[in-house]
């Protein structure tokens, strides 16, 4: 989605910015991983497809997509700002403009229940509602047997809202009225 290719949102022990060509490589290694397949419901791509979805992702207005960095700056280089990858956080309008449906992936293990992922849930919906207006709920489809995932939505005050039996998912809901609202800053993004 164009509405954040020129700007980086940074939170308080985060930063969000614009999936580049420069994140690719690392992302393709992260899609490697037999688990993060598993709990991303992902397909594994070569890398030159990777390379297609990325510049896919930038251009569809249906998605918006955001890598997740350690810290709360920018980065004084692409490679600097490779080195602080620790996932992404997705918001994709498939079935109605009025719903987003949130993906979020904490990809480097070091990070995995540390706070980030719920800091960059709660990123992605302040910067939504903001800028999105239309968006009146956040729903999260879940494999059953994704039992972090699960948690992690539950936590995060996510209502579960149907089973499908035939794709062993379950979507949860939150309106979007009852997101947690955080503190963030908008920067021009350097690259």
């Amino acid at each position: 989605m164009k509405l954040n290719q020129s700007e980086m949102v940074i939170g308080k022990s985060i930063s969000l910015v614009p999936y580049r060509e420069h994140h690719v490589t690392k992302y393709h290694e992260w899609m490697q991983d037999k688990e993060l397949l598993e709990f991303t419901a992902s397909e594994p791509l070569t890398l030159q497809e990777e390379y297609e979805m990325q510049r896919s992702w930038a251009n569809d207005e249906d998605k918006l997509t955001f890598i997740v960095l350690s810290g709360n700056q920018a980065g004084r280089s692409k490679e600097e700002e490779v080195e602080r990858m620790i996932g992404d956080v997705n918001l994709l309008f498939i079935f109605s403009p009025d719903c987003a449906e949130i993906n979020i992936m904490v990809a480097e293990r070091n990070y995995s229940r540390s706070g980030v992922g719920t800091e960059a849930l709660n990123l992605m919906m302040s910067y939504a509602a903001s800028n999105l207006p239309q968006i009146t709920k956040f729903s999260a489809k879940i494999g059953n047997s994704n039992t972090p995932s699960i948690n992690f939505f539950r936590k995060n005050k996510f209502t579960e809202i149907s089973v499908s039996d035939i794709f062993q998912e379950t979507t949860y809901e939150l309106k979007a009225s009852d997101y947690q609202s955080i503190e963030y800053t908008v920067l021009p993004y350097p690259f």
